[in-house]
Order: C-alpha cells, then sequence, then structure tokens
C-alpha cells in the first residue's frame, strides 16, 4: 500500500511573477452567512441583516458585509497561494467595485506580481499577489493586493503525509 499525497500547495520556490491561479472553488452566498458574519464581527449596520431597512436604501436589499467578501475570496487562495504560508504580511488596496448580495456567487483568481528572498529569514520567501474576485455576472466584487511570507521546500512544518507514514509503520508493528 502506498500513500497518494494529495496537493500540498506551493512554496517559494513555485512561484513566477506573472503566473495566474483560477481558483477552483466558488461560493454561494446566503442569507445565514452574511446575517451571522455580520454579527460575530459586531457590525451594527442593518444593511446587512435588515432586509425591511435595505429595502429602503439605493440597493434596495441587504448588501454582503463586505469583509465576508474579503475573507471569502482571501479563503478561496488559499489552496493556490498560501496553504505554506509562515505570515500575511498584509492587504492592500482593497477596492470593492460591485456589491455583493446574497445569493450571488462568488469565484476569483490570483496573479503573481512579485517575490523575493526574505532579508531576515533564509528559509522563506515573500511573495505578493493580486486577487481578484467575481459574481455570476462576471462582475468585478472585490479586488486587492496581499504580501506574505511563504515557507521554501522542506522549511515548512512536516507534511501530514510523513506523520501518515510513521503511524502506518507503527501499526505493522507486531503486538506485545
Amino acid at each position: 500500500m502506498g500513500i497518494k499525497e494529495g496537493w500540498t500547495g506551493r512554496f517559494y520556490e513555485d512561484f513566477e511573477i506573472g503566473d495566474v491561479y483560477p481558483h477552483p472553488l466558488g461560493r454561494t452566498v446566503t442569507s445565514t452567512d452574511n446575517i451571522w458574519f455580520t454579527l460575530l464581527t459586531q457590525n451594527t449596520n442593518p444593511i446587512h441583516f435588515d432586509a425591511e431597512y435595505a429595502a429602503r436604501t439605493d440597493f434596495g436589499r441587504p448588501l454582503v458585509d463586505s469583509t465576508f467578501t474579503l475573507a471569502l475570496v482571501t479563503g478561496q487562495s488559499v489552496g493556490d497561494v498560501s496553504q505554506n504560508v509562515m505570515a500575511n504580511l498584509g492587504w492592500d488596496e482593497i477596492r470593492l467595485p460591485h456589491p455583493v448580495y446574497e445569493g450571488d456567487t462568488i469565484h476569483s483568481y490570483s496573479e503573481v506580481l512579485d517575490k523575493r528572498e526574505s532579508k531576515s529569514r533564509p528559509h522563506v520567501g515573500i511573495v505578493r499577489v493580486k486577487t481578484v474576485g467575481y459574481n455570476q455576472d462576471d462582475q468585478i466584487v472585490i479586488q486587492f493586493l496581499r504580501t506574505f511570507m511563504v515557507y521554501k521546500r522542506g522549511h515548512g512544518p512536516e507534511p501530514v503525509s510523513d506523520r501518515v507514514q510513521r503511524l502506518l509503520a507503527r501499526a505493522d508493528q507486531p503486538k506485545r
């Protein structure tokens, strides 16, 4: 029996300036997502959770909390750009050119803009990407720059597959 390793994400060496990663998973935003996130973050603006109030605004219906949109699109990018991140360094130039409504389905992609060696930590590099989120009508709903420190190959935490190998080896040992 062999262990079939799954996708483990990119390491510093895997990033090339100009590469674009279409993130494979879209997500339809529900009213429950919007209400829970808004209340969990103590955002008291009723445009996110009071349909009657929202109906009287220029939008005519509840808006999805923009910080939920940021979190969702960042999350969609993790498997492609930050599975092996040591630390996020910042989000910059966050733009919200079109509102997100309950029921919208959001997809995203990221483009590698820059990469460099870390001056203080030789086992990581610093990567900057532009991430764009768009809805089912191909309208851009968010875009931002994100900078993070990512491990170089062989310098991150122990892969899960190594732990599984140890567990399997132990299971093959005769019981006393």
